[in-house]
């Protein structure tokens, strides 16, 4: 049965059926459970000073989100993440019908962010499909330079692992480069105005693969991630070519700003800038708006919230001073 047809037919929840049978004669009383629920959603609407006029769905779906990203990766790499009785001679029709699809599919979740900030506060939207629309065609014609960002990406984990035998069992197989291709959509939509289809992107994959990168983190070229699991990316970070991460990184904000009235301060740069050719092993922390200069390598278990020059060698002792107390933030 579809939406449609469940939205026609007439479930009533009335006193006069309070209990629902279920087996071994198990009755719960899902009228008063309903009718708190409500309640309770009624008073949330009006704290947050919500409309109660009965209207459609007006937040973006992740479960659209996770189909349109699943099918943009089978458009970018069709032979190896596409259907799998997928032939070269069908390969421009089959990227260009699931790029149609997609893409038709993306634009209805652009429409509901738009829509979403211009009665939640944001700045009034004259023309919102018009607006959705070239989001999403600035966004399609963006997809053959995120696909060129891949492959140097996929190139960079093949050369950068020894346990890798082919660039293709780096694709299918490496959890770093299933969040690599995420964040690489999730970050276009991020700096093209639809911060919170960008999130939910990101999120999708944090909870598949384990690692977390915000969608406004910069990352160029040639980006590894070995292993991968625990690793975090805050949304401010700048990453240069060819650095590699391995699991637990952190690179983090190392104090939030508070505001006047005693809340945390939105944006400001906070995170690390990580520049050109730097190597950071398992479990180091890197904190704040430091610098980690081109060609530096930091050990495994560093805590880290000092900058450090290009070309060196950081590991945990070079951290601690003689008497072993931790002097990272000097």
């Amino acid at each position: 049965m579809g939406i449609d047809e469940l939205n026609r037919v007439a479930l009533p929840v009335t006193a006069a059926e309070p209990d629902h049978v279920f087996g071994h004669g198990v009755t719960l009383a899902l009228d008063g459970i309903v009718a708190e629920l409500r309640g309770v959603r009624e008073r949330w609407r009006d704290a947050t000073r919500r409309p109660r006029e009965i209207g459609g769905r007006e937040l973006p779906s992740r479960e659209a989100l996770a189909d349109i990203v699943a099918s943009l990766r089978g458009a970018l790499f069709p032979m190896r993440l596409g259907p799998p009785d997928l032939r070269q001679e069908s390969e421009d029709y089959y990227v260009g019908h699931t790029l149609d699809v997609a893409l038709n599919r993306l634009l209805a979740q652009v429409k509901l962010e738009l829509g979403y900030h211009a009665r939640h506060g944001g700045p009034p939207d004259a023309d919102i499909d018009a607006h959705a629309l070239s989001v999403v065609r600035d966004f399609g014609a963006s997809l053959p330079a995120i696909r060129a960002l891949l492959d140097s990406d996929v190139l960079a984990a093949f050369q950068g692992d020894p346990a890798a035998r082919s660039v293709d069992e780096v694709l299918v197989c490496y959890p770093g480069i299933r969040a690599v291709i995420a964040h690489r959509i999730a970050h276009r939509l991020h700096r093209l105005g639809v911060p919170l289809l960008a999130r939910i992107v990101a999120e999708i994959s944090h909870g598949e693969t384990g690692i977390d990168i915000h969608p406004g983190a910069t990352i160029g070229a040639g980006f590894f991630i070995d292993h991968g699991t625990g690793v975090v990316i805050g949304e401010t970070a700048e990453i240069g070519c060819n650095v590699r991460l391995y699991q637990a990184v952190t690179l983090g904000a190392k104090r939030f700003e508070i505001d006047a009235d005693g809340h945390l301060a939105k944006g400001g740069a906070r995170h690390p800038r990580v520049e050109d050719d730097v190597v950071i092993y398992a479990g180091a922390t890197i904190l704040g708006r430091i610098v980690i200069g081109r060609g530096a390598t930091i050990g495994g278990n560093v805590w880290l919230t000092h900058s450090v020059a290009p070309g060196s060698r950081i590991n945990q002792a070079s951290t601690r001073d003689d008497s072993g107390n931790d002097r990272a933030g000097h």
